[in-house]
């Protein structure tokens, strides 16, 4: 498991904050009341649960532009309702390594509760309870504003975000790849009913990155848990994404000049003419076949790009690349395959974002991973071959564990109302959105064909966004949470949602749902989403 797995979706949870749009529709429901004191959650005990509330502290509402200390300063764009936060922990042990472990959790109970909850996904290999204010793909609206309860974890221990040493205890390693989900719902449930003498109306789940793979944990472990769920960019089967990223990387290594003592100077591959070149290419092939030529594509399945179509006939000059620059091109945005042709990881889309600024890029080079999977991390190989990539893969044992991309088996959460939705940036560095997509496919082949699947799930690709968020050219702002919402308790589907971002000020798109993408009606506003058509 890599650096690649960090949540980039609220500013607390990494560097690059992801841009949210309003939802009021998720207001429309009536409000509760504690029934109790905030102070008096400290003593609530759920028989046969190892479960203490450490702390309670009541937070006063807050107006908009209010801002968040931890773990990262980030000012909230609405109003903050009053809450109730508690601090606590569940299943504390001492772990084979003498070290304390516990399910961490930090719970909000607005004074105006709305009914519902959000259990809110982590990122990275989590080890941190971030503040519990559910901004994952929810707009200008995080949850608890709008007043849902919200939850969050950090899954069973302690410690920096890429920090795997938790893995020696099984116990811990059992909560993070899954039991956690479990039992931080349940816990959090007994006190929302004891708090406000009620159980939820209705409970939701959204994350993006790791917190993506939790979500999709959530659906296949927990059927019965959630009627909601949001699942963004996710960090499934990663020593694949792992051995695909390297792939890449590799690619670019081989090509990139050498220092002194043989190491690749990937920076110095490409130039920033080379970049704007490469963008500018894709672009004039793939940008048009939405309808409109907008620095956007939005038609990503008709995108059919070789950057041969760049390669120098004579010298190398501004205006076209080099053999080697072109071949370092064809094979990092191949499909990783095993010796005998199998796919380990798919080929990543040919984009507007693969320049952007590290970390969050594929050209150069990957920067290289916060926990090394192998000998050939990205920063130094210059030989990585498919069966390599393969060994590595079967000798590693995490995968097994964590894994959410071999179960596709979701009949008893369709069947009880459950939706699904899932998002993915085109631009992602870390993971495929065409590994998301072949997942999708595959639950719906094995659900009946994507016209049955389309009653309860569908999958949403986003132009030009990195992972979880930002990039050069994207519109990132979006609302899933609302979406999700009115899908479960209004029956209404999602054909659409709308974005928006601050790369293209007045711009708004539909996200149309797969297979389907935004396609320009050839007249009226094309800064306007109304011009659009959701259209295959």
């Amino acid at each position: 498991m890599n650096g690649r797995a960090k949540s980039m979706s609220f500013a607390w949870l990494a560097c690059t904050a992801l841009a949210f749009a309003a939802g009021p529709s998720a207001r429309g429901q009536s409000t509760h009341v504690p029934a109790m004191a905030c102070a008096n959650l400290t003593s609530f005990r759920i028989s046969g649960t190892a479960m203490t509330i450490t702390k309670t502290t009541a937070i006063p509402a807050a107006p908009a532009g209010s801002t968040v200390l931890s773990p990262y300063p980030t000012k909230i764009p609405v109003a903050m309702p009053a809450y109730c936060l508690a601090d606590g922990e569940i299943d504390p042990h001492v772990g084979v390594d003498g070290k304390h472990y516990a399910i961490g959790f930090a719970i909000a109970l607005p004074n105006q509760w709305n009914g519902r909850f959000l259990y809110q996904g982590g990122g990275g290999l989590d080890g941190t309870v971030n503040p519990p204010l559910g901004g994952v793909a929810a707009g200008d609206d995080p949850a608890l504003a709008r007043g849902f309860v919200v939850v969050s974890t950090d899954s069973g221990h302690q410690g920096a975000v890429f920090d795997a040493s938790f893995m020696k205890d099984q116990q811990a390693a059992l909560d993070f790849a899954f039991a956690a989900i479990g039992k931080v719902t349940t816990v959090a449930k007994q006190i929302i009913a004891q708090y406000y003498g009620e159980p939820p109306e209705h409970s939701y789940f959204a994350g993006c990155s790791m917190g993506g793979r939790e979500a999709m944990t959530a659906a296949e472990r927990y059927p019965a848990y959630f009627d909601g769920i949001v699942s963004g960019d996710p960090a499934m089967r990663t020593d694949n994404s792992n051995a695909g990223d390297t792939w890449a990387a590799v690619a670019f290594n081989q090509a990139a000049p050498k220092d002194a003592t043989g190491k690749p100077e990937t920076g110095k591959l490409f130039s920033a003419s080379d970049r704007k070149l490469l963008i500018d290419s894709i672009l004039n092939e793939c940008d048009g076949k939405d309808g409109l030529k907008d620095g956007m594509i939005f038609n990503f399945q008709a995108c059919r790009y070789d950057p041969a179509v760049l390669k120098c006939s004579g010298t190398k000059t501004d205006a076209c690349l080099s053999d080697a620059q072109v071949a370092a091109l064809q094979k990092a945005f191949s499909p990783l395959k095993d010796s005998i042709g199998n796919e380990i990881y798919p080929r990543f889309p040919y984009d507007t974002g693969i320049t952007a600024a590290a970390p969050q890029t594929m050209i150069p080079g990957l920067v290289p991973s916060a926990v090394p999977v192998s000998p050939f991390g990205p920063d130094l190989a210059t030989t990585y071959d498919s069966d390599q990539a393969e060994r590595t893969i079967a000798a590693n044992g995490t995968q097994h564990l964590i894994d959410t991309y071999g179960w596709t088996n979701l009949t008893t959460f369709s069947a009880r109302g459950g939706k699904l939705l899932f998002y993915h940036g085109l631009s992602d560095p870390w993971f495929s959105p065409l590994d998301t997509l072949a997942y999708y496919e595959k639950v719906a082949q094995a659900n009946g064909g994507i016209d049955q699947v389309e009653n309860w799930s569908r999958i949403y690709f986003v132009p030009g966004m990195s992972h979880c968020g930002g990039g050069p050219a994207t519109l990132d702002n979006f609302d899933m949470l609302t979406a999700v919402v009115n899908w479960v308790e209004k029956g209404t589907p999602p054909d659409s949602v709308i974005a928006t971002g601050k790369d293209f000020p007045g711009r708004s798109r539909p996200l149309c749902a797969y297979p389907k993408h935004a396609q320009y009606k050839g007249s009226g506003d094309p800064q306007d989403a109304s011009n659009f058509v959701c259209a295959e």
